[in-house]
């Protein structure tokens, strides 16, 4: 990715939009409950690589607020760059799928090994959280953008 003004500008408001978004909503965005709002943010590297960066640094912005500490600001930002990077290569409909696979994977363990949830437990609603946030506000959110990507994403 050619590293540009523009690129880092994009990055830097994903990132910002992210973390404002986590950081408002944190009552439920933190802890065994996870419904992130700013997760429907996790289709923008379908428009733009840019999308990359800004949503891991955004990530990790997030989580310094996080009450699991650095387990959660590492697993979780790690989750969120490894979503971000595999649904770049994906198609349309199936590009909001690793936020929540490597979400639920991870984070489902995270809240098993630190806070003694039952694995499968946390993983599936963990992954219900992310499909609400990723499919059920992600694509809107995508075919939104579509319409206006030429003006939005040069």
């Amino acid at each position: 990715m050619k590293l540009s003004v523009r690129r880092l500008t994009t990055a830097a408001c994903i990132a910002a939009l992210y973390a404002g978004l986590t950081l408002l909503t944190a009552p439920i965005a933190f802890g065994a409950v996870q419904l992130r709002f700013a997760e429907a943010l996790c289709i923008l590297p379908y428009f733009t690589p840019a999308a990359i960066p800004g949503l891991f640094v955004g990530c990790l912005v997030a989580n310094l607020a996080s009450p699991m500490g650095a387990a959660d600001l590492i697993v979780g930002s790690l989750a969120t760059l490894l979503a971000a990077v595999v649904s770049r290569f994906l198609p349309k409909y199936l590009v909001p799928l690793p936020a929540v696979i490597f979400n639920a994977i991870l984070i489902g363990l995270l809240l098993h090994l630190t806070a003694g949830l039952p694995l499968w437990a946390s993983m599936g609603q963990i992954a219900l959280e992310q499909g609400i946030a990723c499919y059920g506000l992600g694509i809107p959110l995508m075919l939104l953008l579509e319409t206006r990507k030429d003006k939005i994403f040069q």
